[in-house]
């Protein structure tokens, strides 16, 4: 039996278990997920808990994505390029292998046929999820790259961070409040948690008149995935564009760490009709 879990705070909303266990049962695996709130000030004794009492791996969620990269023997290349892990092996020595499967399921729900090769992405917000889609949108062939946040000067790390680790892709920073136009933007992603069930979940992280200034053929991904269909993505179909949700991101993310923890790959639909039941439940 695989003893796993979730860590990070708080966690009332997620629905990683049901997924995880659908995954594992697709593969026929028995598995004891457990949910397991860690403010990040009881981090270092949650990783002694974890390390005491057999678990074989655990996912990480906010706001301990980059303080758990403290505690890792080594990490892998997504994980590297992104500062921030979300999926953990522990070893049969008790070390901790860190992974980045954000990028993953960042990169496979966007469909084959939208080609981002030589495009420019807008990206709302500056956080660990932004690194993710940074990522994946530069492994898509994205080459412009701007960012829209609330707070240019709390953005500074991250922007400099990726603008090291990607200086073929250029990069800009605007104040959100300030947005004036998006016509040059291929597809935009929303990287923050607004519209998020429990947070602002009847808000976007934008204005309805920046709608107007959007490409007709652009694309909308919102990487939030309760509810399913956000404040930004219903607004965006409205208009006629295409839409990209955050509910296939997180499948596909936990597709990948189930493959890292089991050596197997689980069925992704039956992974999303748990995930569907339990979001409409």
């Amino acid at each position: 039996m695989y003893k796993l879990g979730i860590i990070g705070y708080p966690l009332g909303h997620s629905i990683s278990a049901v997924i995880q266990k659908a995954g594992l049962d697709s593969i026929g695996e028995e598995v004891q997920y457990d949910v397991m709130e860690t403010p990040a000030e009881n981090l270092v004794d949650r990783i002694k808990y974890i390390k005491t009492n057999g678990y074989q791996g655990f996912n990480v969620t906010i706001p301990l994505k980059v303080p758990m990269s403290l505690f890792l023997t080594d990490i892998d290349d997504y994980a590297n390029v992104a500062g921030c892990v979300n999926t953990i092996k522990v070893g049969e020595n008790k070390e901790l292998f860190g992974y980045n499967t954000d990028i993953y399921g960042f990169k496979k729900a966007i469909p084959s046929d939208v080609n981002l090769n030589g495009k420019t992405a807008g990206i709302l917000g500056t956080g660990g999820a932004a690194r993710a889609a940074v990522v994946g949108l530069a492994e898509k062939g994205v080459k412009n790259i701007d960012f829209y946040t609330r707070n240019i000067i709390n953005s500074h790390q991250t922007v400099a961070y990726v603008r090291n680790q990607f200086p073929d892709v250029t990069f800009n920073v605007y104040q959100i409040q300030n947005m004036r136009s998006l016509a040059d933007t291929d597809i935009l992603v929303n990287a923050t948690p607004i519209g998020m069930k429990g947070y602002m979940a009847d808000q976007m992280a934008l204005e309805l008149k920046d709608f107007d200034t959007l490409k007709p053929d652009a694309v909308v991904y919102d990487i939030v995935y309760n509810p399913t269909k956000t404040i930004l993505l219903k607004e965006a179909e409205k208009r006629g564009f295409r839409t990209i949700g955050g509910l296939d991101m997180l499948i596909y993310q936990a597709e990948r760490a189930i493959e890292i923890w089991t050596g197997k790959t689980p069925d992704t639909k039956l992974m999303k009709i748990a995930a569907l039941e339990e979001l409409q439940g």
